[in-house]
């Protein structure tokens, strides 16, 4: 025997997942492109250095790292929300040969119980000429898919020296206080700009 829900106890419910819905909507409406960082490219240039510099003091191995690789994706300030659906957007630059050779943006979407926001920022490090010509032949790169990506946390950073270097691409999360260990970019999608 099965027991239907009468319309007066879904209601409240439904009131319940349209107020979700609604905030939801308006924290990923607060992080679009316009609104989150519509930073020029000098300010991009800038910020991406800083965030190198720190990572590099926080993390010798991110430094260690760079020397071998063939491009570097900075994103200095990813600003991640959400209240049940969620978001992060951010705006970076590619590095080659030590100089910003073009910009991109990198978004991601969630879904989960999760609230509240953050910022971080994150580098990629290029490692393969493979991976630097998927970047520039892809209509965006969704981490994932494609060239393999280690994301570098502290046990990992530990292990990793220039002989262990094997994969395509690998990514260090930080804040200031360091490598972030709770976040993943798994999903998330990076594209070309202009600035």
């Amino acid at each position: 025997m099965t027991h239907s829900q009468s319309p007066n106890t879904r209601r409240p419910f439904l009131r319940l997942s349209s107020l979700l819905l609604t905030a939801s909507l308006s924290v990923l409406a607060g992080l679009s492109p316009m609104s989150a960082m519509a930073a020029s490219a000098e300010d991009l240039n800038k910020d991406a250095q800083q965030a190198l510099a720190a990572l590099y003091k926080s993390n010798p191995v991110a430094e260690t790292i760079s020397k071998k690789a063939r491009a570097v994706l900075v994103f200095p300030k990813i600003v991640k929300a959400g209240l049940v659906f969620g978001g992060s957007y951010g705006e970076g630059v590619l590095m080659k040969n030590g100089a910003v050779s073009e910009y991109y943006n990198s978004v991601s979407a969630s879904w989960g119980w999760q609230a509240g926001a953050e910022s971080y920022a994150y580098v990629v490090f290029l490692m393969s000429d493979k991976a630097v010509r998927y970047l520039a032949k892809s209509n965006g790169w969704e981490f994932g898919v494609g060239p393999s990506l280690v994301l570098v946390n502290e046990g990992v950073a530990k292990n990793l020296s220039t002989s262990t270097l094997k994969d395509d691409a690998y990514a260090f999360i930080t804040d200031q206080q360091g490598l972030m260990a709770s976040l993943s970019i798994e999903g998330t999608k990076i594209s070309r700009i202009k600035r």
